[in-house]
């Protein structure tokens, strides 16, 4: 029997979860907001349907901010039976590049269980994977490490 990912399943161990519906993917989103990446960080498989990036996410879901401070940690994002990409505003080959995800969001097909993955990232980049269903994982890789900032990433409000 599987659960359905929360928000509190971050606590103070590394992040494995995934998402096959869009209340998981709303979780996922929350958690791997901010998390920023170069653009030499992602890597799509065609002939195994697999995209994935290398994220140093901002630890969200972290209680202990305000004893050690912020956190970021390494993440692996990856969305599997992924048949087509497609990106706007950014350009792969720049090493000098680093991208921000804002949010990850689903977009079904007129006919189930397809549809496109939407990675929406800061100043107006984005990543559109064309997927046979929604599948998508997000796992801690590193240990957390001190923000270089020490602060939580700002949001407009």
């Amino acid at each position: 029997m599987s659960q359905d990912a929360r928000f509190e399943d971050g606590a103070e161990r590394p992040l494995n979860l995934g998402a096959l519906d869009e209340s998981d993917l709303t979780v996922i989103s929350a958690l791997a907001q901010d998390a920023v990446f170069p653009a030499t960080e992602m890597l799509w498989r065609p002939t195994e349907r697999r995209f994935a990036l290398l994220l140093n996410r901002f630890r969200w879901e972290d209680e202990g901010r305000a004893r050690h401070g912020a956190e970021r940690v390494q993440s692996v994002l990856v969305v599997e039976g992924v048949t087509a990409v497609a990106s706007q505003g950014i350009d792969p080959k720049d090493r000098d590049t680093i991208l921000s995800l804002l949010a990850v969001t689903f977009v079904p097909d007129a006919e189930p269980p397809g549809g496109h993955v939407l990675l929406t990232l800061a100043g107006d980049g984005a990543i559109r994977l064309k997927v046979e269903a929604l599948d998508l994982r997000l796992r801690d890789v590193t240990k957390p490490y001190r923000a270089p900032s020490g602060q939580a990433p700002e949001h407009d409000e």
